[in-house]
Parts: structure tokens; sequence; C-alpha cells
């Protein structure tokens, strides 16, 4: 969900394309709901130190320009955590996916959660990382789908194994690869 917003306004902004003050206010709200879903995510981690708390604002600050507001609200244990996270997945440039394809999942499992503030984010990054209003919305509409059959699926209790079966699948050629 961040990952757009970092790297194209990052180059944006290097190439005059928007003024300081909204790239600074891009980079702040798409990380703001990244750093929200990570530390939920984020559990285990140990208490960080003073020390390592303090490099990591100093390094949010070299990446946004600022630290956000909220960040000083995120449990002191989760924050280097979290960052650290944010900036392997979603800042990197050597990941699988690209940034749009990034911001339309985070959209549609943003939608399903649901979270303003990521929903908010995650759209404008899909923007900002070229996807239509098109491929917003069936994005979107592709979350509801998915949400509407599991509820049947769910609900109904439908046979797992006769479900495989019925697709045209068996245990062996449906099991999650490793």
């Amino acid at each position: 969900m961040f990952a757009f917003a970092v790297s194209h306004v990052a180059s944006i902004a290097h190439h005059g394309e928007l003024g300081p003050g909204r790239s600074r206010r891009l980079l702040h709200t798409a990380f703001a709901s990244t750093v929200v879903c990570a530390t939920l995510l984020s559990s285990g981690l140990g208490w960080a130190g003073q020390a390592e708390v303090d490099a990591t604002y100093k390094d949010v600050e070299r990446t946004l320009g600022s630290v956000p507001t909220f960040l000083h609200q995120v449990s002191k244990a989760a924050l280097p955590g979290a960052w650290a996270e944010v900036k392997a997945l979603q800042f990197s440039s050597e990941t699988a996916l690209p940034p749009k394809v990034k911001a339309l999942i985070s959209l549609a499992v943003s939608a399903q959660i649901p979270c303003q503030y990521c929903i908010w984010e995650d759209t404008e990054s899909a923007k900002q990382a070229g996807a239509t209003e098109d491929e917003i919305e069936e994005a979107v509409a592709i979350a509801a789908l998915s949400r509407h059959w599991s509820t049947i699926f769910n609900g109904m209790q439908v046979d797992f194994e006769t479900f495989k079966k019925d697709l045209g699948g068996d245990a062996q050629a449906a099991a999650p690869a490793k």
C-alpha cells in the first residue's frame, strides 16, 4: 500500500512534478495506514531500547522528511520492527509485485477489514501508481465477491473435499504449494 507512494512520490518530487509539501503529505498518509496494519500484525517483538526507537524516528525522518504524529502513538516495542517491515516489503523495488498491484491488493483487503484510513491511502496510492477508476472499482468488487462466496461456503458448511472435486481438483492437486 505504501511502496508506490514512497518510490513514485520521491521520484516525481525529485523531478519537480510535485511541490515538497504535497510529496511529504502523500508519503505521510501512505505510511500511516501501513504502520497501523504492520503494528497490529507484529507480535513477539521484544521491547525496543530507546536508542533503537530514536534511530527508527531518524530513519523515518530521513525517508519521509518528518515523523508523522501518529508514529509517536505506536508501541515503542513494535515501532522498529514495523518500520523495518514496511521498508523491506513496501518500499522495496526488489519485491515480486509492482506498486500498483500492491496498492490494489491492499485496497481490497482494507475494504474488507474495513479501515477508513487504509481505504483512503490505498486508493491514493493506487491512483499514484497508475490505477484507473475501473481498476480500483474492480479490486473492491473482487474483494466483495470473495467475501460473498466465502460467506456462502462457510455458512452452508460446504464439504471442502467435494468442493475441490467439483471444481476439477483433488486433495493432492489442490494442496497448497510448499
